[in-house]
């Protein structure tokens, strides 16, 4: 059944509320308006259609997303796989190549609203945190340099870094000096904005909330600037590229025609930009949501992304999901509901309708320069340190990740990440521990004998595997035993520690089967201790106690005291409090 997020808030509305969104529609769209030209830009799309992407899709989101504060629009990430994507189809420029972007959206759209309704959220967990992090600082350090060439003035062609290097470095002697000044003092001017600005506005006296949002107005202070310069000094004429003639108005919603062979060949593309897209958003919006004891829901997050990326591609956008420096602003900004973006919406339609001349004059360099600032803040050098320190196959998945972005590509990354984490998911699974355990003196807990000082008993052997039985792992769980049983020729009972394990499959059931019966054929029983319910409803169903040789104990505790009466009186296993 489709769910109307907005229908349950809405109750609740009141003139306090309204007041917030406001103030944040206000400060997310100063923000806005530079990062939709500039993210078009990085799609290879003319700068209006960021602009369209920002208005239909956050209609759409109030109505079906779950997030309170999360600001749904183009974002850095994936107007860069938009563009690798559609590079492949169509050429930049191109009709054909807008008309692509739009149809991109569109299956975004149709694959996210599915996997809603198929309540598919979990496939975020095929992007571990390793490999999403990696992605995207990957995906921001290829973002960064595919602008320089905004910033050089110079043509560069390629979605890969050795592409984009050999680029530049072949029209490097071509630099227009005028659009070099205009980049580079556009970079510096907005990353001392970030830091600086602020605490020097707080010195003179101005409140810190006004100061804050002084600074988030950095982006356009840049773009009016740099607008009035060239256009003062005429410097399109000296080589410095602009945005040129924007169209005014807005498109009207169409569907556009529907080319099977290039949604087929888009397909794959658009379902990556989609679990992408949803990844970002789902993580920022519980980040946010956390912070005042909210919830979002991520199946209906799928809907809610689903049904904003149909309207930007009925509105003649490209695809979208929602942003974490935008949503971070929105929520700073006080924005209390979804409807602080459809003011942002409104405002952001008022804009491609009667200001849009104001951007003729805009250098791309300032754009690139906007761009750039905003994704080297998403490079993280000390999540690759950590995850190194923390776990060596995590960050095999990252450094793949990363290397096969930065090489090859963003798709070919995140595929090799996803491909990476797996196999070592698999060959965990496949090689899982397996330990021999005793008692710890004194107590009822049993640990590995290899790691701490317990009690044995020299006829009862206890063992645990600590990973669910698969047939990934069940031959190489039953060899662990026969090798223990070589090295104990003295035993009675061997019993199996079921804690940690959580499923068994039908491999796993033979395995067991396997031990049994070789352990009866040597004069040993098989014991089962602390089976979980839905484990043990499952050997039940196929009768496996009828043929086990020993007994399925509560407690481990209870069965080796069961199994060995005289442990107490010899001291080789002491009870609790002993």
């Amino acid at each position: 059944m489709l769910r109307l997020p907005i229908l349950e808030w809405i109750k609740t509305y009141n003139q306090s509320k309204l007041s917030d969104d406001a103030v944040a529609a206000v400060i997310v769209t100063i923000m806005l308006i530079p990062q939709s030209l500039a993210y078009a830009m990085l799609a290879g799309l003319p700068p209006e259609v960021g602009l369209y992407a920002s208005i239909l899709p956050l209609f759409a989101y109030a109505l079906f997303g779950s997030s309170m504060t999360l600001a749904v629009g183009p974002v850095a990430v994936v107007s860069l796989m938009t563009a690798a994507a559609v590079s492949q189809v169509a050429t930049q420029g191109s009709p054909e190549y807008l008309g692509a972007a739009i149809l991109l959206g569109l299956l975004s759209g149709v694959i996210l609203m599915g996997l809603g309704f198929a309540r598919a959220g979990f496939l975020a967990n095929l992007l571990s945190h390793p490999v999403i992090s990696g992605f995207i600082s990957a995906s921001a350090v290829l973002i960064a340099f595919s602008q320089l060439k905004h910033i050089l003035g110079v043509p560069v062609h390629g979605h890969d870094m050795p592409s984009i290097l050999h680029d530049l470095a072949t029209h490097l002697d071509d630099t227009n000096l005028p659009t070099l000044i205009i980049g580079v003092l556009s970079i510096t001017f907005l990353f001392w904005v970030r830091s600086g600005l602020k605490p020097l506005l707080m010195k003179t006296g101005m409140p810190s909330g006004i100061a804050g949002t002084v600074t988030k107005a950095g982006p356009v202070m840049a773009v009016i600037v740099s607008t009035a310069v060239v256009s003062l000094f005429a410097l399109n004429q000296s080589g410095v590229s602009i945005v040129g003639v924007i169209p005014e108005g807005l498109p009207v919603p169409t569907f556009p025609d529907l080319d099977l062979t290039l949604a087929k060949e888009l397909l794959p593309a658009a379902f990556l930009i989609s679990i992408v897209g949803f990844v970002e958003s789902v993580s920022v919006g519980h980040t946010l949501a956390a912070r005042r004891r909210e919830r979002i829901q991520p199946n209906q997050e799928l809907i809610g992304l689903g049904a904003a990326n149909i309207a930007s591609g009925l509105g003649g956008g490209f695809p979208v999901t929602g942003g974490f420096s935008r949503s971070v602003v929105n929520f700073d900004a006080g924005a209390r509901t979804p409807l602080a973006g459809v003011m942002t919406a409104v405002m952001i339609a008022l804009t491609a309708l009667f200001l849009t001349p104001l951007f003729e004059y805009l250098p791309k360099a300032v754009l690139a320069a906007t761009v750039i600032v905003a994704v080297l803040s998403l490079v993280d050098l000390k999540a690759i340190h950590r995850v190194w320190v923390f776990s060596k196959p995590d960050f095999w998945a990252m450094a793949t990740t990363i290397l096969v972005v930065l090489g090859i590509g963003v798709e070919a990354g995140i595929i090799a990440g996803i491909l990476v984490s797996i196999s070592f998911l698999l060959a965990k699974i496949a090689r899982p521990h397996f330990a021999v355990i005793g008692q710890i003196p004194g107590t009822q807990h049993f640990r590995n004998v290899d790691r701490h000082d317990v009690l044995k008993s020299e006829k009862v052997l206890a063992v645990r595997l600590d990973e669910m039985l698969y047939f990934l792992n069940g031959h190489t769980f039953e060899d662990a035993v026969n090798e223990v049983l070589n090295t104990n020729k003295n035993l009675t009972d061997l019993v199996l520690l079921c804690n940690a394990i959580n499923e068994i499959d039908a491999s796993g059931l033979e395995v067991l089967e396997s031990i049994n019966e070789r352990l009866n054929s040597q004069g040993i029983k098989f014991h089962l201790s602390e089976v979980k319910g839905p484990v043990m409803d499952r050997l039940d169903r196929v009768g496996f106690k009828t043929h086990l040789t020993g007994q399925i104990f509560l407690s481990h505790y209870e069965a080796m005291c069961t199994l060995d009466p005289d442990c107490e009186r010899n001291g080789k296993i002491q009870s609790a409090g002993a």
